[in-house]
């Protein structure tokens, strides 16, 4: 098992956001594969994108009892630039339509690529597919997709994935956001900080830490969830030590995916798409 390799990682990670936020010269590691390219903060909400998400559609729209629309549209399109322009709340999708089609027309980018998100199969423009055939079936459901106060982080999610376009991972990304917007229900979810769901990176990353093949089938749900805890108290031992606040098990999550890519380019499997810009 390689649990204190991926404690190091972690925390190493971390570090570099500390030296970098106190305004220290770069490099802000001496790890040379974290100098050069570009991991995931280790905390989600410290990442671009989640923190315009949280300073601007959270607080605007988290007394709206359908706040959790407005969230599922912001991680479908996943570009502030292009979430400026639109009001996903009431939903209204021909201007959905309208504001994604201008923003192609000025050659800026509508979506984020860091997410993946396809028409499945279907021949037509991707905004078109998203408002007629994911968002506005969604809307109509809205009353039953509400999150209540009895639902879970895993219940909630079973929900979401019920809807299409909602697959794990998407529906993950908005519980996510849910569970740390003010007044939301899911903030004070009974498994707030156990729970989290299996994607191929992380079940690559967990596979690593492990000792076995890098694969995309891996342990089943239950013993993944108890591997993930493990290592979140792992991690948590160590970040309390330093004086930081504590990972939830989404977070260490995505710290298996970006262990994962860590390991492919130590392994010299592969290379991440992007620098880092603490690089020289």
């Amino acid at each position: 098992m390689r649990i204190e390799a991926f404690v190091k990682f972690v925390t190493e990670r971390h570090m570099i956001a500390v030296n970098r936020a106190k305004g220290l010269p770069k490099p802000w590691t001496t790890d040379v594969i974290l100098q050069s390219y570009r991991f995931c903060n280790v905390y989600r909400e410290l990442d671009t994108v989640t923190e315009w998400v949280r300073q601007n559609w959270s607080t605007e729209y988290r007394a709206s009892p359908d706040v959790w629309f407005a969230m599922v549209v912001a991680r479908l399109v996943n570009q502030p630039s292009t979430l400026n322009r639109l009001q996903p709340v009431p939903w209204v999708p021909r201007e959905f339509i309208r504001v994604l089609n201008a923003q192609a027309s000025l050659g800026v980018v509508v979506f984020n690529s860091a997410y993946i998100v396809s028409t499945n199969g279907r021949a037509m423009p991707k905004p078109q597919y998203l408002a007629d055939h994911v968002l506005s079936p969604m809307w109509e459901r809205r009353e039953s997709l509400r999150p209540v106060q009895a639902d879970t982080l895993g219940s909630y999610h079973a929900r979401l994935m019920e809807m299409q376009g909602m697959g794990s991972f998407m529906a993950a990304q908005v519980v996510a956001d849910l569970k740390n917007t003010n007044g939301n229900v899911l903030r004070s979810a009974a498994d707030w900080w156990e729970w989290a769901s299996p994607g191929p990176g992380s079940l690559r990353g967990m596979s690593r830490v492990y000792g076995q093949e890098p694969s995309k089938t891996g342990h089943r749900l239950v013993k993944w969830l108890q591997d993930v805890n493990t290592l979140r108290d792992a991690v948590n031992e160590t970040f309390t030590m330093l004086g930081w606040k504590k990972l939830c098990a989404q977070d260490v999550q995505n710290c298996l995916c970006e262990f994962d890519k860590y390991e492919r380019v130590r392994l010299g499997e592969g290379r991440p798409k992007s620098k880092y810009p603490g690089a020289a």
